[in-house]
């Protein structure tokens, strides 16, 4: 099994109460639109960063990502927090990233909604998505 493999194992294993925290924000955030879709950015990526913040689930989703990773048998080289580069609300949702002490990223990508137009994306597990960037 990969490192990217055993992270996302590890987070939908351990840590799906806080994904779902996070896709249950998303929730909100689209129950909010007129309609089942939006072309305003604004009402997704700014409105998502609000009702997660809202719903303390920014440091849970970093610290879910920690413990992936170290129990998957990497190494981070500094700690991540709940803000950029480590965290970072899109269009598409929640991206963890975390530079490994062996070389290359980790980056786990909740995928709570679509693009163009904005809906509500999947449910987990196929909302996650795991991989190894560089070496």
């Amino acid at each position: 099994m990969t490192l990217a493999e055993a992270v996302r194992t590890r987070l939908l294993e351990t840590h799906r109460p806080t994904l779902e925290r996070a896709l249950s924000c998303a929730d909100a955030v689209a129950a909010g639109w007129d309609g089942e879709t939006t072309t305003d950015r604004a009402a997704v990526v700014d409105r998502y960063r609000t009702v997660l913040r809202e719903a303390d689930a920014l440091d849970p989703l970093v610290a879910a990502l920690v413990d992936a990773v170290e129990s998957a048998g990497g190494d981070l080289a500094a700690a991540p927090v709940a803000d950029v580069p480590y965290l970072a609300v899109t269009g598409r949702g929640v991206v963890l990233r975390g530079t490994l002490v062996a070389g290359g990223r980790i980056v786990a990508t909740l995928g709570a909604f679509e693009v163009a137009p904005y809906r509500r994306g999947p449910a987990l597990p196929d909302a996650l998505a795991v991989e190894r960037r560089g070496r």
